[in-house]
């Protein structure tokens, strides 16, 4: 899905409107591919964002506000300068080109008025905000782009901004439809028709085309050449109709969902026929509104992966670095598996201690253990027979205590693998800066990482995720593993309901019951939700067990979140969550 120059020139009208005669009070960067501005209008602030994020590039009025980092980045320090308290003059979009202008009058160090332009390119991977002075040089880029990634256009400071390169299309609101039809049947007779229009008109996203062809062509797929004089007549007038639209700024916000799945899967300034039962058409108040809808989850899953990025690092080298740990003393521990023999070796030549000759090599004895048989055992010729003896039996105690420590060691190993998977989990369920500081603040304590000296205080602990559940009773999520300790340990009372999901990774779950019976109903959603918060979360048929909270303890020395539990019962069901969290 991508934002077309038609969708971009409603989005500018409603910027306008929205942002007229606006100020700049605050400037954030809330990661490397996003900038956050907070203008004063005349109905209150209005938060305007940006993102040049590869799969999710736009600019509209946000009510979700991203987390920002605490320390600026200093493209983020270099705006606030020069763009504080700039009042926004004019917003524009050049032609359908998918690029928007803002102009801003703004006051320099020595008092006087500037004027300064942040240009927005919507472009997928090559999107960029860049600020120009009033001769058109760059000031500077969210994105620099120098002669190793590109040799058609730079983006550095100091150089004359150049509009990105013109394509070979026409643009529906300097062309007829007349001329743009003939395009399309004279030079593209051959492509089917939506292909064609793709390849012919301005800033018009593929969607758009595949729907002036099902228009055209009653619900089919048509190539131009097929096009008679009806179906000509009808492209006509749904052209008309468009250079209409865009003209005037007269589509209104749809969103696309695939039916049955309350998935969204693209976005439109008209109302969307092509796909008919197999999809739900559902429009909005904004452009800003829908766009902040249909991006919001996945934005979000994108900025925790990138903050999240030196954490997963981190636990994948150490899981990694166990995991090999592991096998090696796994393998040290099958060849202890032989100490018996080393053993018998020792009482053998003890026995036959008279018929070894000093300095030989090896001795064959007959072995009173497996029906006197020959057996031939290697002998060290540098040391006395006795001292042979003692070797084998010090290598036998050697391999015996090593099977006792590798044996512990490995359960040791393996116990830790649970705990990092557990915390792996915690981290890919992140969903803001304080999650991440709180893992990181446990990573730390386990002695996992290591603490920066001279920073700020540790971060303050974050309460338990809260639910309601359909009949009235609360539900407490851990968010992370001492959280999982804490509220089990601590918080629950005895008589409280304890939900994990079974053998998967999970936060502890409380079902809250302040002296009452739970309810069947209850009972379903609190299970729902600890298998929504687990790895198990896209599955179905998730196993969640549960007890009362008594039932539940923690072993001496185990690992945080790490707690034995019994007497519970399982219920099987499919992760969810309530629409309303409280």
């Amino acid at each position: 899905m991508a934002l077309d120059g038609i969708f971009l020139h409603h989005i500018t009208s409603e910027l306008k409107e929205i942002l007229k005669d606006s100020r700049i009070s605050q400037i954030y960067q809330p990661n490397r591919d996003e900038l956050s501005m907070v203008f004063r209008t005349f109905e209150g602030t209005k938060r305007l964002l940006i993102s040049t994020r590869a799969n999710s590039p736009r600019i509209n009025i946000c009510s979700s506000i991203p987390e920002n980092p605490p320390t600026p980045t200093m493209l983020c320090m270099l705006l606030r300068k020069r763009l504080s308290g700039a009042k926004l003059t004019e917003i524009t979009q050049p032609s359908l080109d998918r690029t928007i202008f803002l102009d801003f009058v703004s006051v320099n160090e020595l008092g006087d008025k500037v004027n300064l332009r942040l240009v927005v390119e919507i472009m997928g991977k090559h999107s960029n905000v860049i600020l120009i002075d009033d001769r058109g040089v760059i000031i500077d880029a969210l994105k620099r782009v120098d002669l190793t990634m590109s040799s058609q256009r730079l983006v550095l400071p100091n150089i004359k901004y150049d509009m990105p390169p013109a394509q070979d299309k026409l643009n529906i609101l300097e062309h007829t439809p007349d001329e743009i039809i003939k395009r399309v049947t004279d030079e593209l007779s051959e492509m089917p028709l939506n292909k064609a229009l793709l390849n012919t008109l301005q800033g018009v996203s593929p969607i758009i085309c595949r729907e002036l062809e099902s228009i055209t062509a009653k619900g089919n797929q048509i190539s131009n050449k097929e096009l008679g004089v009806s179906e000509k007549m009808s492209l006509f007038n749904e052209l008309e109709n468009l250079k209409q639209t865009a003209e005037t700024s007269s589509g209104k916000p749809f969103m696309i969902i695939r039916a049955g799945e309350n998935k969204p899967f693209d976005v439109s300034f008209l109302p969307i026929t092509q796909y008919g039962e197999s999809a739900v058409v559902k429009e909005y108040k904004s452009f800003s509104d829908l766009l902040d809808s249909f991006y919001f989850e996945r934005d979000n899953a994108d900025r925790m992966k990138v903050k999240s990025q030196d954490l997963h690092k981190t636990l994948s080298n150490i899981i990694e670095r166990i995991s090999r740990k592991i096998n090696l003393q796994q393998s040290e521990l099958e060849k202890c598996k032989d100490r018996d023999i080393l053993r018998i070796k020792g009482d053998l030549l003890q026995a036959n201690l008279y018929r070894i000759e000093r300095g030989a090599d090896s001795v064959k004895v007959e072995n009173f253990y497996d029906e006197n048989k020959i057996i031939e055992i290697k002998l060290n010729p540098a040391i006395s027979p006795a001292n042979n003896v003692q070797k084998y039996y010090k290598d036998y105690r050697k391999a015996k205590t090593a099977e006792t420590m590798l044996t512990k060691q490995i359960e040791n190993g393996k116990e830790e693998l649970v705990y990092l998977e557990s915390v792996s989990d915690t981290l890919d369920r992140a969903e803001s800066e304080k999650d991440l500081s709180q893992i990181r603040l446990e990573l730390s304590e386990q002695g996992y990482i290591k603490t920066q000296r001279g920073k700020q205080k540790p971060p303050q602990a974050l309460p338990p995720i809260e639910y309601s559940t359909s009949d009235g009773f609360k539900i407490l999520v851990g968010r992370n593993n001492k959280q999982n300790d804490k509220l089990t340990l601590k918080t629950a009372r005895k008589t409280d309901l304890w939900f994990h999901t079974k053998d998967i990774h999970g936060s502890h779950t409380i079902l809250v019951l302040d002296g009452k019976e739970p309810s069947d109903k209850a009972i379903t959603e609190a299970a729902q939700i600890a298998a929504y918060h687990s790895k198990a979360k896209l599955s179905n048929n998730v196993p969640v067990d549960y007890t009362q909270v008594k039932n539940v303890n923690k072993p001496n020395g185990a690992k945080p979140g790490m707690v034995i539990y019994l007497t519970n019962k399982t219920a099987y069901v499919t992760p969810a969550i309530p629409e309303i969290n409280d």
